[in-house]
């Protein structure tokens, strides 16, 4: 299966979706904010997509998906946000492939949104 980057400043949320993508085969790397997932994604680390909110201190998952799509053409990017309203800002300027997700959402939610960014 897929090699997700995943970065949610809440602890509740990031955790709960590392488990639906384990549960679902995928191998995780789990980053607590922007910058630490800036850090993995910048590593050298085989990683087919990102997951990320939106909203988070420091580094915003929009600005984090534009760096790391500088350095990976093609990424695939699942934005979530409780923010729907901000999903607009810069979508267009990350590239790739974009699927967008408005918190709160359900566990089949999230796995069918994966599921139609990685096909």
């Amino acid at each position: 299966m897929a090699r997700i980057l995943l970065a949610d400043d809440d602890a509740t949320v990031r955790d709960l979706v590392e488990r639906v993508l384990v549960a679902g085969g995928h191998g995780v790397l789990t980053a607590q904010d922007g910058q630490e997932a800036l850090a993995l994604g910048e590593s050298g680390a085989d990683i087919d997509a990102l997951v990320t909110d939106v909203e988070m201190p420091g580094l915003d998952g929009i600005s984090l998906a534009k760096r790391l799509s500088v350095s990976r053409p093609g990424l695939r990017v699942l934005l979530m946000s409780g923010y729907p309203e901000h999903l607009e800002r810069g979508i267009k300027e990350i590239g790739g492939r974009i699927e967008v997700l408005t918190k709160p959402c359900s566990i089949d939610e999230i796995r069918r949104r994966l599921e139609a960014l990685l096909a």
